[in-house]
């Protein structure tokens, strides 16, 4: 169909081919707002489910929402200058209200950490205040030079936690807790191997004293980072003067952390799964979890498509019905373009045999089953769609991850395969430098749990580290 033949290959053109599937599969369209995209109906049910699964984690882990201002006053920015510094380059200001010129320019939030900390040196006074944990679902402005839709936009939907605690271990316990909430998610509900690992100096958030990041990998070998997790140490509260009175009757300064992801997440569903035919969602994420096709208006199909739409709700399964007077192959194929994990094609002829047939969005595999069978097949093929499209991914991703030990062996890697490496590096920012210069690879995360058995990859001296390293969007 048509519809099919407008998306270009992955492997002819990366890059036009994710163009064409977030604009075939009703995601986004362009605004008149240079850099801002408009979330469709369709591209928004998956945030919103991403939120609502989201909230109930953070909910269970007791987090509550808040909602913080959209603007910060300049003065408030430059209290921590590292952090200014940081995102100075991506501030957009706002330097009028009307008419009028403003006083003091008011930026638009980048992120919040300085708003919390300006809220809780008012309401942190005890011990007993502690800890404070915080989240909130906004949206953020940055002045992207380069935009592109979910991957990079001037204004983002995302929830970013803020938390202080009485100590460095409950701190960190808790950037951690966070970390590994997200990962949950990634495998579990998005289908995504995730590698989990702490940035380097370098590549740490500005005014943190340690991140951890979830890096996935796209289909072309690119790196994606998924979410992010900070601690903080006391630097923020110090420079906030936050205070609480301890159990000892002595004043000190609580420790915080910062963690959030965002609509990011939409872009890296659609460069792991998707395929030449569209969108690829997990069962687990997709707002409509079955679309089903009345081949005819006969009746026995109607009233076999009213038996299973019946059967769906008891089961509280989402789907969606095309009725629409549009030919059989094209809903197939404006299925395919949609994701939907599984189609139900409901005709004549099948029911004749008192079957319909399961079309599985991940293979493509079409499965007869019985009228009485639809809704408790769906429940396992879910099951197994999820599990699937699981390994596949990770299967594409182990096999894109290199090892290189030598700096002649990295170089080959770098100018000739896609895909992540894994080097042994000294801890030297220059060494870090070169590659990122050469080669635009950053370090992605470090590595923890390998020996480190050879010296660094470009100096060639003690390597104290390992990591990994690669291309990023």
């Amino acid at each position: 169909m048509s519809l099919v033949k407008d998306i270009t290959s992955r492997d002819e053109n990366f890059a036009e081919w994710y163009t064409d599937v977030v604009k075939k599969a009703g995601l986004v369209d362009y605004s008149s707002v240079k850099g801002s995209m408009i979330i469709c109906p369709y591209g928004y049910a998956i945030w919103e489910n991403i939120e609502k699964i989201l909230d109930q984690k953070f909910k269970e882990t007791g987090h509550e929402n808040v909602q913080m201002p959209m603007f910060i006053p300049e003065s408030l920015l430059n209290v921590e200058k590292e952090h200014v510094q940081g995102f100075a380059p991506e501030v957009a200001w706002v330097t009028h209200g009307g008419s009028d010129k403003l006083e003091e320019r008011l930026c638009v939030r980048p992120t919040s950490e300085v708003l919390f900390c300006d809220y809780y040196k008012k309401i942190i006074k005890s011990y007993r205040d502690l800890p404070k944990l915080y989240n909130q679902w906004c949206t953020i402005v940055r002045w992207e030079k380069t935009t592109r839709p979910f991957l990079r936009s001037r204004e983002i939907l995302w929830q970013e936690g803020h938390t202080m605690h009485a100590t460095e271990e409950e701190a960190v316990n808790e950037a951690l807790r966070m970390l590994h909430i997200y990962e949950d998610f990634q495998r579990n509900v998005l289908a995504i191997p995730v590698i989990v690992g702490k940035k380097t100096e370098k590549e740490k958030f500005a005014g943190a004293v340690a991140s951890y990041s979830l890096e996935a990998m796209m289909y072309d070998g690119v790196a994606l980072q998924n979410g992010t997790s900070h601690y903080f140490g006391n630097g923020f509260a110090k420079a906030f003067g936050i205070q609480f009175l301890d159990k000892d009757n002595t004043l000190k300064t609580p420790y915080q952390t910062s963690w959030g992801v965002s609509t990011r997440m939409i872009g890296s569903i659609i460069m792991v799964h998707g395929d030449d035919r569209g969108l690829v969602l997990p069962p687990n994420i997709a707002p409509i979890k079955a679309i089903i096709i009345p081949i005819g208006d006969d009746e026995p199909v109607l009233n076999a498509t009213h038996l299973v739409c019946d059967e769906l709700k008891k089961l509280n399964i989402s789907y969606k019905v095309d009725d629409s007077n549009k030919t059989p192959g094209f809903k197939f194929a404006e299925a395919e373009v949609k994701g939907y994990p599984v189609r139900i094609e409901i005709g004549k002829r099948d029911l004749e045999n008192g079957e319909v047939t399961l079309v599985r969005r991940d293979t493509l595999e079409k499965i007869k089953v019985s009228m009485d069978e639809v809704a408790s097949c769906l429940t396992s093929l879910f099951d197994e769609i999820q599990k699937n499209m699981y390994d596949t991914a990770l299967k594409r991703r182990d096999q894109m991850i290199y090892e290189a030990n030598t700096w002649d062996e990295f170089q080959e890697i770098a100018k000739s395969k896609p895909g992540f490496i894994k080097s042994n590096w000294c801890g030297d920012e220059a060494c870090e430098n070169k590659i990122k210069d050469e080669f635009s690879m950053k370090s992605r995360c470090l590595i923890s749990d390998e020996e480190i058995h050879t010296n660094c990859v470009v100096c060639g001296k003690k390597a104290k580290y390992r990591l990994y390293f690669g291309k990023q969007y």
